[in-house]
């Protein structure tokens, strides 16, 4: 799977996460009626977003992910391309907390309210990742990709020739 691929949908599965887990938290503590948890609840959402926006507002990679990339090995073929198994084996974490955060909301609605809030927070700080890497890419002329691995262990990528982007008319080089 491409590595601009994989950071895209672990954005759009954070935000989705965050949004699905505030309406069951929403649901919930108002069944109970337990508005000091909404008050919370909304007010850490806002704080979340907050927070997010601002780690998120440069276009560049962040240092994990730089050295991520720098540290990525060369390679003439493409890995094993499984979108799923990719996305399932590297993000379960994502998709536990979420079905606990969701399960656990019945009894505790607060614990849900802050699992959101760090969902948004992610898809909000991860959300420029995948056009940093892009531009990488095309300044590099190489394309990264996640390699299958263990879940429990760190993401690996490999580097692959890729198209090199141009800049002028006459086909030189920027």
């Amino acid at each position: 799977m491409r590595y601009t691929d994989f950071l895209k949908s672990t954005v759009l599965l954070a935000a989705a996460e965050g949004t699905a887990l505030a309406a069951v938290t929403i649901a919930v503590a108002g069944a109970q009626d337990e508005t000091a948890t909404i008050v919370f609840a909304v007010a850490w959402w806002v704080i979340a977003a907050l927070l997010g926006g601002w780690l998120g507002r440069r276009a560049e990679t962040t240092t994990a992910i730089g050295r991520l990339l720098a540290g990525a090995r060369m390679s003439n073929t493409l890995p094993e391309v499984r979108p799923g198994a990719t996305l399932l084996n590297r993000l379960w974490l994502l998709a536990l907390s979420a079905l606990l955060a969701a399960g656990l909301a019945w009894l505790f609605p607060q614990f849900a309210a802050v699992v959101a809030g760090g969902a948004i927070l992610v898809a909000l700080a991860w959300r420029k990742q995948e056009r940093a890497v892009t531009a990488i890419e095309e300044r590099d002329g190489v394309r990264f990709y996640v390699l299958p691995s263990s879940p429990f262990g760190a993401i690996e990528l490999v580097r692959t020739p890729g198209l090199r982007r141009l800049d002028s008319v006459n086909g030189s080089r920027a």
